[in-house]
């Protein structure tokens, strides 16, 4: 019982499809996961900065002592940052599994 909530659990988390090929890979295949691989980095990547910039947003706002405010929205500012760190990570980790398991699994059916 524990095994199959955790699995719907697992499936309410993922942010694409699964499925399994059904023939032998071919070169535009290697090609494609090549491609989707890069795709995966530039978006952590895209994430990492966007963290990184809301970060250097927060201290810059913290810095401000003549607003009371603003000590608030820098606050925010860092949860957002910390938020979108941990997004792009989990992402990131989640289709780099769900790309070796695919491709591992053409390998196995191409033998």
């Amino acid at each position: 019982m524990k095994l199959t909530s955790h699995k719907k659990k697992m499936r309410l988390l993922r942010f694409g499809r699964d499925f399994e090929p059904d023939q032998k890979i071919i070169l535009r295949d290697y090609l494609a996961i090549e491609r989707t691989r890069l795709a995966n980095e530039r978006t952590l990547l895209s994430y990492v900065r966007s963290s990184l910039y809301l970060l250097l947003g927060s201290i810059a706002l913290y810095q401000l002592k003549a607003f009371a405010n603003f000590e608030y929205l820098a606050l925010t500012a860092l949860v957002f940052c910390v938020i979108f760190f941990i997004v792009g990570v989990y992402r990131f980790t989640l289709l780099k599994r769900s790309l070796k398991q695919l491709y591992y699994k053409a390998e196995e059916k191409q033998d």
